[in-house]
């Protein structure tokens, strides 16, 4: 089956859409414009998506949102919305167009999901200007499936263990102090590149920023992703030690700036070679990996959320604690605790 053609043309300063079923159709449609005459059927008025939606990010949304997520929502534009409803105005867009463009999205859900996030933002605001009636995603019928987001498995006790006997295997002093930094303690990468000699207190430091490189470009300093990300973290006394003094305002990485992504990328492969580890050093596997095993340890989802900056625990159950014990029989323990003996009920 053809595609239908569906093309924008201005006639007389007006801009119309012109839709046909074969090129031969269209030039008949078009010569009629031309001359005069109309054809309702297959004349469309109204608001080109690709012109409003691409209005819609530069007004309300670049430049009322963080650099990241601004960068999110203008490829979830690029990739997916403005391809799917090339030359189509909002008001003709139907349910069943919508659930077309999320079949053929490839890969995980939560990608569908966030290119769901724009589009109801960019039909949410053409309701407000009067411009559609109803918002299509709004419909019972939309349906949203694909394969779940790939979890991050935290390294294994054994491989914390070759790391931490490694570390000093490391020959650039301050690779080894990132290793030791980002793989023994719960921080984001951002949140370590950011920290600065005066966050340093002894044995603890303090969150306080954050360096972020959104276009895996230039790095950038903000603030922290929440308040509750702001947090003292208390650090392992072989690694502080390994800080040296320096100007309050510099940063303990990187000096009077802080790292670039392509240097990160490049230390990483440099202490991965110089340790002799078997797999990439991901600084959200250490994350993960060292949230899961302060619950392991202490059993206290609190102070794991603590550790970890969340604003619920809820995120840090989710996210990050996978646990390390497989499921035993939970009624031993059980019977144990409430001193209920075999044969005796």
């Amino acid at each position: 089956m053809s595609k239908r053609i569906r093309r924008r043309v201005v006639v007389n300063g007006q801009q119309v859409w012109v839709t046909a079923s074969t090129e031969q159709e269209y030039a008949e449609h078009v010569a009629l414009l031309l001359t005069g005459g109309s054809n309702q059927a297959s004349v469309k008025k109204g608001h080109d998506f690709k012109v409003y939606a691409e209005k819609w990010f530069e007004v309300f949304s670049k430049p009322n949102v963080e650099k990241v997520t601004a960068i999110t929502y203008e490829r979830q534009l690029n990739n997916h919305l403005i391809p799917s409803f090339s030359g189509m105005t909002l008001e003709e867009i139907t349910t069943a167009d919508v659930q077309a463009m999320f079949n053929g999205i490839v890969g995980a859900k939560e990608t569908k999901l966030k290119a769901k996030m724009v589009l109801n933002m960019i039909f949410t605001q053409a309701l407000e200007d009067n411009i559609i009636q109803r918002n299509p995603l709004a419909s019972k019928n939309i349906r949203i499936s694909g394969r779940g987001a790939v979890e991050t498995e935290p390294y294994t006790v054994d491989q914390m263990k070759y790391i931490a006997s490694h570390l000093m295997d490391v020959r650039n002093p301050m690779d080894c102090l990132f290793l030791g930094l980002q793989a023994f303690h719960p921080f984001r990468l951002e949140e370590v590149l950011g920290l600065m000699f005066k966050d340093y207190f002894g044995t603890e430091i303090y969150v306080q920023r954050a360096v972020t490189h959104p276009d895996r470009n230039a790095p950038q300093i903000k603030e922290t992703k929440t308040e509750s990300s702001k947090r003292k973290i208390a650090l392992i006394p072989a690694v502080a030690s390994m800080i040296p003094k320096g100007n309050p305002n510099e940063f303990i990485l990187g000096g009077e700036s802080p790292m670039t992504y392509q240097r990160v990328k490049r230390m990483l492969t440099r202490i991965k070679k110089d340790i002799g580890f078997d797999e990439n050093l991901s600084p959200r596997r250490f994350r993960t990996t060292v949230l899961t095993d302060i619950y392991e340890v202490t059993k206290d989802i609190k102070q794991a959320q603590a550790a970890a900056g969340h604003t619920t625990a809820a995120m840090t159950l989710k996210h990050y604690v996978k646990g390390r014990t497989q499921l035993k029989n939970t009624a031993e323990p059980i019977s144990a605790l409430y001193g209920i003996e075999n044969n005796t009920m």
